[in-house]
């Protein structure tokens, strides 16, 4: 079966959003890929996400990610969410309500990084019901 391995996300700042999803997802990063202009984040043994900064003066290509996470994963996300500042919703779009979603039995937890992209958290998939 594939699996995903790395995936690029534009940015104005690679550094800065890869420092901020480390911090966010509790998983280490570094300020340089070991191949290309990349800063990267080591989610899992599987996945890396590489920021790639866009041009000067072009826009950032809005972008949603999600990760699935483990019950505790979540607990230990939304304190550090709460401990950096960062508001979230539970909704992909809309105001930061600071709610979790209990839609299809799981959490979920939406934020929006400076460039824009939301970024979600969720314990059981909707895209994958048993």
């Amino acid at each position: 079966m594939p699996t995903l391995d790395h995936l690029l996300v534009p940015a104005r700042d690679r550094r800065a959003a890869a420092e901020r999803l480390a911090a966010i997802l509790g998983v280490p990063w570094s300020a340089q890929a070991a191949v290309g202009p990349f800063s990267a984040v080591y989610v899992s043994d599987d996945l890396t996400v590489d920021f790639d900064e866009v041009a000067p003066g072009m826009a950032v290509p809005l972008q949603h990610y999600a990760f699935r996470v483990s019950d505790a994963e979540f607990d230990a996300l939304m304190g550090r969410l709460k401990a950096l500042g960062i508001a979230w919703r539970s909704s992909p779009i809309g105001p930061d309500d600071y709610q979790v979603n209990t839609h299809g039995g799981g959490r979920i937890v939406y934020w929006r990084e400076p460039d824009g992209h939301a970024w979600e958290a969720l314990t059981r998939s909707y895209a994958r019901q048993p």
